[in-house]
């Protein structure tokens, strides 16, 4: 069955180019799909059609009937009054107005009795319990904390949160709703780890259709079952997730590439022969000529297919400088709590050189607060940071500011890094700036474009030990690809913070996760890392399997004490189910506190064992 159906649309703005020019494809009920395709191609433009937000000029669309759509990227607007958890609460309004109505028929039934009624009260029920009428607080706070939307900000006016946010509860408001088309636009913009691997999860189990645009390579790789890359206004498939997508285009081109080839060298082949024939034809044989025609039409028809292209590569590498010693950093029992938060305490690390190292951890951990201990913007409250004698530093921040966003590309490189005219001109033009490009304004350079002109303005020294802060956030495909071109070669000490599991795949040789105040330090790479939770939780489960009551050995048949052990048994098992109920309502008491409903989750699971245990032991001690 075809949940959406696109038949040659087309799209233009007000310059009158077509930036969808006849874009056709069908979608199969439940399918999860990537949008690829350059900055500017008509990836969103699509989904706001889609969405009914925009028209298309001309085409056809066609949605199931019956089926609903949610767009992330159009945050509705709401009265002012309304906090985040009356955003939230907006998902279940259909759920609330057959709770009123069972209300009302409630009433009703008391002096009208009939059948009718007891009709519409039977099927309305039922649509609450199949809608999750019961539930509904316990999924708001599920959705709402594996999103990262703590009960602060569910207290907080909508109107007051940031657009990150507010994206991020928009998302949980449309995964809430009773949605079966999502249309994800750069659904993790604004999530970290934990979140965006919840939204994975999430997503790889929603039963509806999925249509995801995003620069997350990791996520399209792990949601996405094909792909479909719009390129000049119309659609190319992929039948795979992004990986199979970058191996497949690569294959195209270098067939088309080699196809090219072929023509070029068929076309001087023909060019060559056609000459020779128009030379023989005025030399007495006329019949020559239309065979010479014939053979130039044969090139036009060649020459009309142009070379295939890729997308310009970076021509620039990091000077590394040697590096002498053992240490490059050494943080000896560092501590820094703002307030009364503490952030991190006697954390104790080393990095030596060659080191590549990726800080990950949760939003709000102190990750960026320790990259600027390191830098010298903040002051440790306890303990030191010390960098080898040998040691030169360059930092690329999270946020990038330029003192003259006033300066021309040109006289940036000029003035702030001592360039020459010419070498001002080179270093930009290995940064893929060039021509009138060198003359823009900084300030006017998009988040992309100032992230390589600040790598470019770094590389102005040898250095050995490079620091970045979310190199990649908010970037898309092309710009995290130019960025990991720069510093693929670069062989010195290496620390970054990031969220983008696909560079750190790329780069890290050892994880630093700060939780908790801690620091983890893992040697390996990411996935090592992520194996080695995966066991750390499934030994801590199976130990919390052995932990609970031991099993008793079974009585001797006919013995005294067996009717004494089954009464006794009957009272643990008394004991254990009231505890369990307790259990249960803490947790419609803390439905809002996903730290304590998790708490509350593992220690009912272990009471549940402990249950079933006895409930074994009592049988078999009955038999």
């Amino acid at each position: 069955m075809i949940d959406i159906s696109i038949k040659e649309l087309k799209k233009a703005y007000d310059d009158g180019v077509n930036i969808l020019d006849g874009l056709s494809f069908d979608v199969q009920a439940g399918e999860h799909i990537g949008i690829l395709g350059k900055n500017g191609c008509g990836k969103t433009t699509l989904f706001r059609i889609l969405s009914g937000e925009i028209h298309n000029d001309d085409g056809e669309i066609f949605l199931a009937k019956g089926k609903r759509i949610g767009l992330i990227s159009q945050i509705p607007v709401y009265p002012a009054h309304y906090t985040t958890e009356d955003v939230l609460k907006t998902a279940h309004d259909r759920v609330y107005e057959i709770g009123r109505r069972i209300d009302e028929l409630t009433h009703l039934m008391e002096k009208d009795p009939s059948e009718d009624v007891f009709r519409e009260y039977d099927r309305l029920t039922a649509d609450f319990e199949r809608l999750g009428g019961y539930d509904t607080e316990y999924e708001r706070s599920r959705v709402a904390n594996g999103l990262d939307i703590p009960p602060s900000m569910r207290e907080r006016l909508f109107s007051q949160l940031s657009g990150g946010e507010k994206t991020r509860v928009n998302l949980a408001r449309l995964i809430l709703e009773d949605t079966d088309i999502l249309l994800l636009d750069e659904p993790t913009n604004h999530l970290d780890l934990h979140a965006t691997e919840w939204l994975e999860d999430y997503v790889n189990h929603f039963k509806g259709t999925v249509l995801a645009i995003s620069h997350d390579r990791w996520f399209l790789d792990t949601v996405a079952q094909r792909c479909i890359e719009i390129v000049d206004g119309k659609a190319e498939f992929y039948s795979g997730n992004y990986s199979f997508f970058v191996e497949e285009k690569q294959r195209r081109f270098d067939e088309m590439l080699k196809k090219y080839e072929k023509d070029q060298a068929k076309i001087k082949q023909l060019t060559k022969a056609a000459e020779q024939m128009h030379l023989w034809a005025f030399m007495g044989m006329d019949k020559l000529h239309k065979r010479a025609f014939s053979m130039e039409k044969r090139i036009e028809k060649l020459q009309s297919s142009p070379k295939p292209k890729t997308a310009k590569k970076l021509n620039a590498k990091f000077s590394s400088k040697e590096f002498y010693g053992d240490e490059v950093l050494l943080i000896d029992g560092v501590s820094k709590a703002f307030g009364e938060k503490e952030l991190f305490s006697d954390l104790e690390l080393l990095i030596e050189g060659q080191e590549r190292i990726a800080l990950i951890g949760d939003n709000g951990t102190g990750k960026s607060t320790f990259i600027k201990l390191i830098m010298g913007e903040e002051a440790a409250d306890k303990g030191f940071i010390r960098k080898g004698p040998t040691v030169k530093t360059a930092y690329l921040p999270q946020i990038i500011h330029f003192d003259y966003p006033q300066r021309s590309l040109y006289d940036t490189m000029i003035y702030d890094c001592g360039c020459s005219p010419q070498e001002a001109r080179d270093r930009l033009g290995h940064f893929l700036f060039s021509g009138e490009d060198v003359f823009k304004s900084v300030g006017t350079l998009s988040g992309g474009e100032q992230s390589r002109l600040r790598l470019c303005m770094l590389m102005r020294g040898d250095i050995n030990f490079l620091i970045l802060d979310e190199p990649t956030n908010h970037l898309d495909i092309a710009s995290r690809e130019w960025i990991e071109s720069a510093i693929l070669d670069y062989d010195e000490a290496l620390l970054f913070v990031s969220h983008d599991r696909w560079f750190i795949e790329k780069f890290a040789t050892r994880i630093w996760e700060l939780k908790d105040g801690k620091i983890t330090d893992y040697r390996g790479t990411f996935s090592q890392f992520r194996e080695f939770k995966a066991r750390q939780q499934s030994i801590q489960y199976a130990q919390a399997k052995k932990d609970p009551v031991k099993k008793e050995a079974a009585p001797k048949k006919n013995s005294q004490n067996t009717e004494k052990r089954i009464a006794r048994i009957e009272k643990d098992i008394a004991k254990l189910e009231e505890q369990i109920a307790e259990k249960d309502a803490l947790c419609e008491e803390f439905a809002c506190d996903y730290q304590k409903l998790m708490e509350i989750g593992e220690e009912k699971a272990l009471l549940e064992q402990q249950l079933e245990e006895l409930y074994l032991l009592w049988e078999e001690l009955s038999s």
